[in-house]
């Protein structure tokens, strides 16, 4: 059934962008300066930044190398910027991101503390219709999100929160004045990418801390303090070569990739080569060590016990470093993490870890945390439980494509995309680094960029010729679900369960969803498609829309 426009709508665009982090603020200068539309952002938040304005938790940091953890499209912006150190810490991306803000004069065409609530596709006038929860109706020609990966927070459903007298905290809506620790016992349930991060500073001050981990993870150190000046001075006069190397290389960093194998040297060489991976630290452990870490299970065994070695020498309690050495599943195969201090916070005497896989939590109690095996006495429970990644954000929203068709009920057994870019019934609408797109398995600035310039162009594209839509061709999207699918059977990926499947969402499909072939294959292939005169896309007229199956 084709959406009705509603007779309040208060403004016609020329295109809409939903997020002003590193995506949206990029659109909407792409869309604004360089191709003179009006564009207009809508943004949550009541300041730019994305994931950066509300992951505010005590320790987070990016774990990109802060030199290529940027925008490339501006060559002042690259020389003018001074990075500190070797990771980007929360409060300096911020403060980066509010300086191209600044410098770009962009604020004017963003909407703060506005969050969309619904977008219908109007197939009379070939528009969408949006709708906010500030009460604004606007309808646009073009829809672009760009919210975000990992940006709908997930609180697990635990029984009894309710009634927890202490206070209780998310990673991922942290408060922006900060939480004191001093003095406190605090809980901190989950051990990804923010707990990781979080632990270590927590601990140093809370009065005691208790860690209650459901998977042991495999980490390697940082080496955060390890770049000087000069050396950031040097990179600013390779900044062009940098870049080259990083948007054609597989994960969108500029590290020489290893074409050894792992299983091609002796036990020794692999030994010292993995060591020295392991003192300069970050992801160079995985791309400058062996070329099958990722893709042979023989060759991941290596690198896998490796890093269950140096967990057995950091900690100091041999019971408590089995409970953090991971055995069911392989290096790789969830996120891999970078951090500082981790495993050497499990020495303190102020720091308990519990194996709530062997005694899971039961409930939470008015004064803290009762597992199947004891209970803990808590004033603070902090919540490092992750998102409901790369389709809780646009599932939130009540999103209807051609006939009505509902975004939900097209992605009902998990997330269907063309490239990342676009889904099928869905016209006019494009996505920053989508379910099937490198994504999360890249350094997200490269993909970003290299998103928002393809979908400008693609824009530019059909404005010069007169074409009032542009939607992905369900043929098409079809066969690189399925190409998305085979590419991640290759790896480790498939064998954990990790959010990458969505594993961490009750009932939610089982789907690999980021796109694992790398940035490199992934642009080559986007670069066909437009050499190709758009291939995969019909402009103009579109085909019946596919519905998901009754009862999926």
């Amino acid at each position: 059934m084709t959406a009705t426009p509603t007779p309040a709508t208060t403004a016609e665009l020329d295109a809409l962008v939903i997020g002003a982090g590193f995506s949206g603020l990029y659109m909407l200068h792409r869309l604004r300066d360089l191709l003179g539309l009006d564009v207009r952002v809508y943004e949550a938040g009541d300041g730019v930044g994305g994931t950066w304005y509300w992951n505010r938790y005590p320790g987070a940091r990016c774990d990109s190398e802060s030199y290529v953890y940027c925008f490339s499209f501006d060559r002042e912006l690259l020389q003018e910027w001074q990075w500190s150190g070797k990771y980007p810490e929360q409060p300096e991306i911020l403060g980066y991101l509010n300086h191209v803000a600044d410098r770009f004069d962009l604020r004017r065409n963003i909407h703060f503390r506005t969050r969309v609530t619904a977008a219908r596709f109007d197939e009379a006038s070939g528009c969408w219709d949006v709708e906010t929860d500030a009460g604004e109706r606007v309808r646009a020609r073009f829809l672009i999100t760009a919210i975000g990966c990992l940006s709908a927070a997930q609180v697990p459903s635990i029984p009894g929160l309710d009634r927890f007298e202490g206070s209780w905290y998310h990673t991922g809506q942290w408060p922006h004045e900060g939480v004191d620790f001093t003095g406190k016992r605090v809980g901190v349930i989950g051990t990804g990418s923010s707990g990781v991060q979080s632990i270590p500073v927590i601990a140093r001050q809370a009065q005691h801390l208790t860690v209650f981990q459901r998977t042991p993870q495999f980490t390697i150190p940082a080496r955060h303090g390890t770049v000087d000046r000069a050396f950031l001075d040097d990179v600013k006069s390779r900044y062009d070569a940098i870049w080259d190397q990083s948007k054609h290389s597989r994960a969108g960093f500029p590290y020489e990739v290893s074409e050894r194998s792992a299983l091609e040297v002796d036990d020794e060489e692999r030994e010292a080569i993995y060591e020295d991976s392991w003192q300069r630290g970050g992801f160079r452990f995985l791309y400058g060590s062996f070329k099958d870490v990722g893709l042979d299970r023989r060759a991941n065994d290596t690198a896998s016990e490796f890093i269950r070695r140096k967990i057995r020498e950091i900690v100091k309690d041999p019971e408590t470093a089995e409970k953090l050495v991971p055995t069911d599943h392989p290096l790789g195969s969830k996120r891999t993490l970078i951090d500082t201090d981790y495993f050497e916070t499990y020495n303190r005497a102020n720091v308990t870890l519990v194996d709530i896989r062997h005694a899971p939590i039961v409930e939470i109690t008015a004064k803290g945390i009762r597992t199947e095996g004891a209970e803990y006495e808590l004033d603070v429970i902090v919540f490092a439980t992750g998102f409901d990644a790369m389709t809780g954000s646009f599932l939130k929203m009540d999103i209807r494509g051609r006939e009505g068709l509902a975004l939900r009920e097209a992605w009902a057994e998990g997330p269907k995309t063309y490239l990342g870019l676009a889904t099928a019934g869905f016209p006019n609408l494009f996505m920053i680094t989508g379910p099937g797109s490198p994504s999360v398995l890249s350094n997200m600035p490269v993909s970003i960029e290299q998103h928002v310039e393809w979908i400008a162009d693609a824009v530019a594209y059909v404005r010069e010729r007169g074409v009032e839509r542009i939607e992905a061709d369900a043929v098409a999207q079809a066969a690189w679900v399925q190409h998305v699918n085979e590419i991640a059977n290759l790896t480790m990926f498939p064998l954990a369960n990790s959010w990458y499947l969505g594993a961490n969402i009750p009932g939610k499909p089982r789907v690999f969803m980021p796109y694992a072939g790398g940035v490199d294959a992934y642009r080559e292939r986007c670069d066909e498609v437009v050499a190709n005169g758009y291939e995969g896309f019909v402009l103009g007229a579109s085909a019946p829309v596919e519905r998901a199956a009754a009862g999926s």
